[in-house]
């Protein structure tokens, strides 16, 4: 059965984070070409991503919280019935991810100092501004052999290797910290207590004709469906399932 699915981060850490994964998930996704007009989202992810990486301290906060899961996991060393295979392999991949973000260079900083990048970037503030009259530079870029444009998308996603590794590991664990259980709203609201939760992930069927809206904190949240269709009604019972990461 299709499903669709909604996270909703409960601190703004999480937000930070959901949004950068968001980001780095289009750049990947469009740094193939295989549509002429993909370099505008390619572009335009980076630099909203280099945005962001301008006004928080992401590499410092990013290593703790990756320590903080190391702490976590090594409570299960020598337990009965843990795969210790399993779990130091993950150790080992969680203190590579953590060294190689640290002793990586300020993150973006190459991206920063290209001056292609940074003429791309004035221009596409101004709306319509990626015309070829207003970025020339890009236009004949774009006329390059297919060969040195995948060149060069790769090496400005290299320049944020480090972040994507730590990034999608430390997601993946909190992600897989919640198991999925099934609910049901009445009146299409539900709100629960929760202990120290960063993240909500819910599946609901688009059959409902209702999307979520939801609101919280760490340890109290609220969800309310909304009809998509204007003057819609809401049915008096909505199952859905929901994980508390």
């Amino acid at each position: 059965m299709q499903v669709n699915r909604f996270e909703h981060p409960l601190n703004e850490k999480v937000r930070i984070y959901l949004r950068l994964e968001y980001l780095i998930r289009q750049m990947h996704h469009a740094s193939d070409l295989t549509d002429p007009w993909q370099h505008q989202l390619f572009f335009r992810a980076l630099f909203d991503l280099l945005e962001i990486l301008d006004q928080i301290q992401l590499k410092a906060e990013l290593a703790k919280d990756l320590d903080k899961q190391r702490g976590r996991l090594k409570h299960w060393l020598n337990i009965d019935g843990v795969d210790q295979t399993a779990l130091l392999a993950l150790l080992d991949q969680l203190e590579q991810a953590q060294h190689q973000l640290l002793t990586a260079n300020r993150l973006g900083q190459a991206l920063r100092e290209d001056r292609f990048l940074g003429g791309i970037k004035q221009r596409l503030s101004i709306p319509g501004g990626s015309c070829c009259f207003d970025l020339p530079a890009l236009h004949h870029w774009l006329h390059l052999p297919l060969a040195h444009k995948q060149s060069d998308l790769g090496n400005w996603l290299l320049q944020i290797k480090e972040l994507s590794i730590a990034l999608n590991l430390w997601l993946k664990l909190v992600r897989e910290s919640g198991q999925f259980q099934n609910q049901v709203a009445r009146g299409g609201f539900f709100q629960h207590d929760t202990d120290e939760a960063s993240l909500i992930r819910l599946d609901i069927c688009p059959s409902h004709g209702v999307y979520p809206m939801i609101s919280g904190h760490r340890s109290r949240f609220a969800i309310r469906f909304m009809p998509f269709e204007e003057g819609a009604g809401i049915a008096e019972t909505i199952e859905f399932k929901l994980a508390i990461c």
